[in-house]
C-alpha cells in the first residue's frame, strides 16, 4: 500500500470506527502481546530437535493459521512425530509462563473510548476457550465484551466456524462490523462473514505480508486513539 493511501486510512480510522455497530477483536498479538514469548518457545522446541533457530523476524515471515502448517514450514516432521504431541508441549509450557505477557499500549485506553460510544465489542479467537476466559478476567478485560469467544482444543486450526457463529448471534449485515486482527487468517475470517478490517503489523505478522490484502495496516493500535 502505497504511503500516502495508508495515511488517509489513518486520518480516517477514529471517526470510521464510530460507523460501526460492532468491534471484534483478535486476541494473540493484537490484545495481548506475547510474541516475543512465541518465538522463544519455538526456539526451545527447534534447538530439542537440532533445528536451526528462527529470529522475530523470520517467525514473523513465517507464521500462519493453522499452526501446523507453520511448523513444518521451520524444520518439524510430522511423519517422524505427532504434531498434537509437538503442539501440546509448545502450549504446556505458554500457559505455564502467559502471564509474562503484558496487554499492547494503547489496547484498554481505545476500549474504553469504545464503549463510550456505546458501541459493542466481542474477542474471536483461535486460543482455548478455558484460557482465554481466563486472561481477559486477568487484565480486567472481561466487562468490555459482550462475547469472548475460542477454541475447544490447544491447537489452534482456525476460527473460521466461530466467525461465522458470532456474526449470526450479532445479526449484523455487511460493513457494520470492524475485526481488527494482526494475521492473513483475521482478514479471511473478516470477508467471510461480512465485516470490515485492520490489521496490526507489531503482532505475529510481518508488515510486508499484511499490506499485500488490501486493507488499512496499522503499526500499532496507538495509530487508532
Amino acid at each position: 500500500m502505497q504511503n500516502w493511501l495508508r495515511n488517509i486510512f489513518t486520518i480516517n480510522l477514529p471517526a470510521m470506527i464510530e460507523s460501526y455497530k460492532h468491534i471484534i477483536w483478535d486476541w494473540n498479538g493484537t490484545i495481548l502481546d506475547d510474541v516475543d514469548l512465541c518465538v522463544e518457545l519455538i526456539n526451545g522446541l527447534l534447538i530439542e530437535r537440532n533445528i536451526n533457530s528462527i529470529s522475530k523476524d523470520e517467525y514473523k515471515n513465517i507464521f500462519t493459521i493453522p499452526v501446523k502448517n507453520y511448523y513444518s514450514a521451520i524444520g518439524f516432521d510430522f511423519e517422524k512425530e505427532s504434531f498434537e504431541i509437538v503442539g501440546k508441549k509448545w502450549i504446556d509450557e505458554y500457559e505455564r509462563r502467559k502471564f509474562e505477557c503484558k496487554t499492547y499500549q494503547g489496547v484498554i485506553e481505545l476500549m474504553k473510548k469504545i464503549n463510550g460510544l456505546g458501541i459493542g465489542q466481542s474477542i474471536l479467537s483461535a486460543y482455548n476457550q478455558n484460557t482465554l476466559d481466563e486472561m481477559t478476567k486477568h487484565f480486567g478485560l472481561t466487562d468490555y465484551f459482550s462475547h469472548i469467544v475460542g477454541l475447544d482444543n490447544v491447537y489452534a486450526a482456525g476460527k473460521l466456524h466461530l466467525g461465522q457463529q458470532l456474526i449470526k448471534i450479532l445479526g449484523n449485515g455487511k460493513g457494520e462490523t470492524l475485526m481488527i486482527g494482526d494475521t492473513e487468517h483475521d482478514y479471511e475470517v473478516a470477508a467471510e462473514i461480512g465485516a470490515d478490517c485492520i490489521l496490526l503489523s507489531n503482532g505475529h505478522y510481518e508488515k510486508k505480508r499484511l499490506v499485500k490484502l488490501g486493507v488499512p495496516v496499522l503499526d500499532s493500535i496507538i495509530e487508532l486513539l
